[in-house]
């Protein structure tokens, strides 16, 4: 079993739950960035159910301002945005489905519940095991007691493998099976091929709601976040958008993102395309040994390597600025992201 290191500085703490201004932020002072797919924008509505393809309007700036963001999908499904983190819950007859316990916003998520119905939340979903969606289960379980945690034969074996703090499901789905019940809703598990982005990783359809929750991959109506939400490498990425996309469904629930649309999948096939073009161009063209000024002052040939792709991603962000710039958190996640494609194509000819 592996060793778990326990958080403890403020810093580790802060890290852990999101976004903490230093300053109070006016919404009148927040430019909000252009639609990566043209989207239609409409003020959020806990009561109206939001058109496929729609999005929410000005959702850095609500995200930044209000505790959480609200908005109705269909009949019975919800769509829960807090400090950037988002997920979404099933209303039954006698309970709600929720789908990952977001750390940090227990409070936020119940508030939201509140807003809507006045049933207990009956069932958690673990999407995968990292604790960032899933680390606020224990005061979710404190305020529901005997709640369903559900999650996949691969989540739980990873969790006992890591030697995980959290609450351990209480219902495993079973690969065979890959589907689980709630009321009268089957939700189906499609279990990724690729481990790009999390050893458990799958996609959770809502089967006849139109809605599939699959964190950490596409977040909608922005480019890839830095380093590709966390991947543990290129390898395998674009894999998880077309299984996505193979996928029925009119509404994406990306974990981080506005909600999601088809639209959203085909912004990323192409961001992707000039990504991989530009690096290969940028692999070309930067010189071996670019930023390292001084080799007669080193005594380790690492900085060659390390300096020379950082150079190779400055190069091929310039590439894409003139189509992408403007677009969401590009100038802090596209060098990074274009570093990860320039080891993938290097190590991969």
């Amino acid at each position: 079993m592996f060793r778990r290191v326990t958080l403890t500085s403020s810093f580790a703490l802060l890290a852990a739950v999101g976004l903490s201004l230093a300053a109070p932020v006016l919404a009148q002072d927040i430019t909000e960035a252009p639609s990566t797919v043209d989207a239609t924008y409409v003020p959020e509505s806990a009561t109206e159910a939001l058109a496929p393809g729609v999005k929410i309007e000005k959702l850095y700036t609500k995200n930044v301002t209000q505790d959480y963001i609200l908005q109705r999908l269909t009949d019975r499904v919800y769509f829960f945005q807090s400090q950037f983190y988002g997920t979404v819950f099933y209303v039954g007859e006698e309970g709600v489905l929720l789908f990952d316990a977001l750390e940090g916003r227990s409070d936020a998520i119940e508030a939201a519940i509140d807003k809507v119905t006045d049933l207990p939340i009956n069932a958690i979903l673990y999407s995968h095991d990292h604790a960032d969606h899933i680390a606020g289960a224990p005061a979710l379980i404190g305020a529901n007691p005997g709640v369903r945690i559900i999650a996949t034969q691969a989540t739980a074996d990873l969790m006992e493998r890591l030697g995980s703090n959290l609450p351990r499901p209480t219902e495993v789905i079973a690969p065979e099976t890959a589907s689980f019940t709630f009321e009268g809703l089957t939700v189906r598990v499609a279990p990724f091929e690729a481990e790009t982005h999390a050893h458990d990783h799958a996609a959770y359809v809502l089967e006849g709601t139109g809605v599939v929750h699959v964190p950490d991959v596409i977040n909608p109506d922005q480019p890839p976040f830095w380093s590709f939400a966390g991947a543990e490498g290129y390898l395998g990425y674009r894999d998880l958008i077309e299984q996505i996309d193979a996928l029925e469904w009119d509404y994406l629930s990306g974990g981080h993102g506005n909600v999601g649309s088809r639209a959203d999948v085909a912004f990323y096939r192409q961001f992707l395309g000039d990504l991989e073009a530009a690096v290969g161009e940028a692999l070309g063209a930067v010189p071996w040994g670019a930023g390292v000024e001084d080799p007669a002052a080193v005594n380790a040939h690492t900085p060659f390597l390390s300096n020379w792709i950082a150079e190779v991603g400055k190069h091929a962000t310039e590439t894409l600025r003139p189509k992408y710039g403007a677009y969401y958190g590009f100038d802090h996640a596209t060098p990074k992201n274009a570093e990860m494609v320039a080891m993938y194509l290097f190590s991969y000819r």
